[in-house]
């Protein structure tokens, strides 16, 4: 969709681009994110050409932008800044409709698409379309310039620092309103900013620049498990995952081996594997394909006085279980419905792949709040 090529920014003898090439797939949101002066500014403004590159190639469904018309390249690419850039002598209405009435858009259509674009954000045409910029909050006007942004129903929309003026309760609804915009609309969003929680929150993809250059492009749960640098590690904050824990994925903590026994093996065989391995429970799995047929713990077996009966006469054939894939929250949750200690972890065939335990969640769980207490 969109793809930067060896792209060179000089600015006289200064270097502000030093030779980035990345790719955004289509209905991506990607977020540039860097200090100040790292030049995430910069590369935004080359995709609408506010910013030429010294050499390299930005290309757009395969065209190089170089060779198209700058206003008709600009009309069709939605552009939202701090300042919302509202004309404060035109009404909200006339705000929306600026480029769709210069570029000869049909009056109906015009019509219906600003009173589309008001349900989307949220606001009543009828209280709002005829007031002034200088009538509305920080939060409604930008959500005007969000509106005025998808007018001309773009591919591309670029977000410069959109959010970054506003109130903290104002900006985290401005947030959540643009991941629903982004889940129906999916548009190709490139969105600026230099706080990181904004990025996780919103980002399908982050690429991280310092002096020029992209450290890292990559998803907010990749980087944040798997930093490529001291830099990167510094500037995501070391246990920042954990305040996001949606993104702690089950196999990120789950034991990878847990203690196994066949469904034909005795009760004593199973009581003394528990002694070996100091464990209350083992997984009963089949030979061979390591399904997962039922679980059996120390206090289903202590009933029986009869030893040699075998593990699958007696094992609890009905048990939770979770997936690789899903989040520690989830987990979380299911542990607590259930009040189950044991929770093994399969495949999408039913074949055990871990567990996890109460006693290795509180260890996980813990492990960042340990280590911050060293660190002080």
């Amino acid at each position: 969709m969109l793809e930067f090529r060896n792209i060179v920014k000089k600015f006289k003898e200064t270097l502000v681009i030093n030779d980035i090439s990345f790719s955004v797939k289509k209905g991506e949101l990607v977020v540039l994110i860097g200090e100040s002066g790292c030049g995430k500014t910069t590369t935004l403004k080359m995709i609408n050409r506010l910013i030429d590159p010294t050499s390299g190639t930005i290309l757009i469904n395969g065209e190089d932008i170089a060779k198209k018309d700058v206003i008709s390249l600009r009309r069709n690419m939605g552009y939202v800044i701090q300042q919302t850039g509202l004309f404060p002598h035109m009404s909200v209405k006339e705000n929306i409709e600026i480029i769709p009435k210069v570029s000869k858009i049909n009056a109906k259509k015009i019509k219906d698409k600003t009173l589309e674009l008001m349900e989307m954000i949220g606001m009543n045409p009828d209280e709002f379309l005829e007031r002034y910029p200088i009538e509305l909050s920080g939060g409604q006007q930008q959500r005007i310039g969000v509106a005025r942004a998808f007018a001309m129903d773009p591919e591309i929309i670029l977000m410069d620092e959109p959010f970054s003026a506003l109130d903290p309760i104002t900006r985290a609804s401005l947030q959540e309103e643009l991941i629903n915009i982004q889940t129906h609309m999916k548009k190709t969003i490139i969105f600026v900013t230099h706080d990181m929680s904004e990025a996780i929150k919103i980002a399908d993809r982050i690429c991280i620049m310092n002096n020029g250059k992209i450290l890292q492009y990559d998803t907010p749960e990749n980087i944040m498990k798997n930093p490529i640098n001291d830099f990167v590690s510094r500037f995501v904050g070391k246990n920042r995952i954990w305040s996001s824990p949606e993104l702690i994925k089950v196999k990120d903590i789950m034991i990878e081996s847990p203690i196994t026994i066949q469904p034909k093996a005795s009760l004593f065989q199973c009581m003394e594997k528990m002694r070996e391995h100091k464990i209350d429970s083992l997984m009963v799995v089949e030979l061979h394909t390591n399904k997962l047929l039922g679980i059996i713990k120390a206090k289903h077996i202590q009933p029986y006085k009869n030893r040699n009966i075998e593990v699958e006469k007696i094992m609890k054939k009905d048990f939770s279980h979770a997936l690789p894939e899903e989040s520690i929250v989830e987990v979380l949750k299911l542990i607590n419905d259930t009040q189950e200690s044991t929770l093994p972890i399969v495949n999408e065939k039913g074949c055990l792949v871990g567990l996890i335990t109460k006693s290795s969640l509180v260890t996980t769980l813990s492990q960042p709040f340990v280590e911050q207490k060293e660190v002080i």
